[in-house]
């Protein structure tokens, strides 16, 4: 029996990030794969490539699947798309389709949730502002020991429980730490499963020692994080956001943490990324940023590919995809 058409749509990097030698050896044996990889770019080189394809193989610069695209794709079925959220190339076009759609969400989010992880139980030591300390102070006086949360018994927040946010309280399992989470969307019952006691957003910045943001980029969470609510948090806690920077008002945040130097802000991501030659949030000691990092990044990427390979495994056997996305669910993923 014929193998079925596919073809890699992405940016060249993040075709030789994701899939590796191994990746593409196995896709190899299941798929006859159009020997070019097509950028947002190059589409317009490769029509008779878009017509013949039924399966896209994809990551990040994936082509926005929009009806300009999916005109020249008659032929998809469906999307193996190896990175993290597909809103941003999937449209309503798209889904009237019914087209099969899966991602490595899953596998982008064990990175984040590391990262964040590590940056909970440092920030719970105060390890930023000592370590700010040793690199601008002459000498290191003994810290105030008591204004350190430590960790055992502190608490630590959480907004938003999606994947990233599940794994991370799994992670903190072990520490004996109180966890409290905000998620309109999931049920008191459901939470109390994952370890966590339900709160008002409001209850979770004004408890915990440590907040971290998981909410995905909506309309409706643009700007969701305010001063008010960054001001509002306990003497020498620290606020986590590896979700998307729009989500804070990041112009409120600068000002809280001016007049607060006993807060700690641990930001991977800002609007706009990167943040813009002499911008304020630049100056602030007590603002830690780093440039987007949580995800995958280097050798973990392969880690999206295998994903997708073991997708397309399923896929062609008939079997139920394990990752599989459909419209309502795209709306509530991170």
């Amino acid at each position: 029996m014929a193998k079925p058409f596919a073809a890699f749509y992405l940016d060249s990097n993040a075709y030789e990030l994701i899939y590796g030698p191994t990746e593409r050896e196995s896709l190899s044996a299941m798929l006859d794969i159009a020997p070019v990889v097509i950028t947002r770019y190059s589409m317009q080189d490769h029509l008779d490539v878009l017509a013949r394809t039924e399966i896209m193989l994809s990551g990040w610069g994936a082509p926005v699947m929009d009806e300009a695209f999916l005109e020249h794709t008659p032929s998809l079925k469906a999307v193996f798309y190896g990175a993290g959220s597909i809103r941003g190339i999937t449209t309503d076009a798209f889904w009237s389709r019914n087209i099969t759609i899966t991602s490595a969400v899953e596998a982008n989010s064990l990175p984040v949730a590391d990262y964040t992880v590590g940056a909970i139980l440092l920030s719970l030591k105060h390890f930023w502002r000592f370590a700010h300390k040793k690199n601008h102070e002459v000498g290191l006086a003994d810290p105030d020991r008591k204004a350190v949360p430590g960790n055992y018994h502190s608490t630590v927040g959480v907004v938003s429980l999606g994947a990233i946010a599940r794994r991370v309280l799994h992670l903190l399992q072990p520490h004996d730490l109180f966890k409290v989470a905000y998620d309109p969307f999931m049920s008191d019952d459901t939470i109390y499963s994952l370890g966590a006691e339900p709160c008002s957003l409001e209850t979770v910045f004004a408890r915990s020692d440590v907040v971290s943001l998981h909410t995905p980029l909506l309309p409706e969470t643009i700007g969701m994080i305010t001063g008010e609510l960054l001001n509002s948090m306990k003497p020498g806690a620290t606020f986590i956001n590896t979700s998307r920077g729009k989500i804070v008002r990041e112009k409120e945040l600068v000002d809280v943490m001016r007049a607060r130097p006993d807060l700690t802000a641990i930001l991977d991501v800002t609007d706009p990324e990167p943040p813009l030659p002499g911008a304020p949030i630049l100056d602030l000691p007590n603002v830690i940023i780093t440039p987007h990092i949580a995800g995958s990044i280097g050798p973990e990427c392969r880690r999206m590919g295998h994903y997708m390979v073991q997708e397309v495994k399923r896929f062609l056997a008939g079997e139920p995809l394990l990752h599989a996305i459909s419209k309502e669910t795209a709306g509530l993923r991170a």
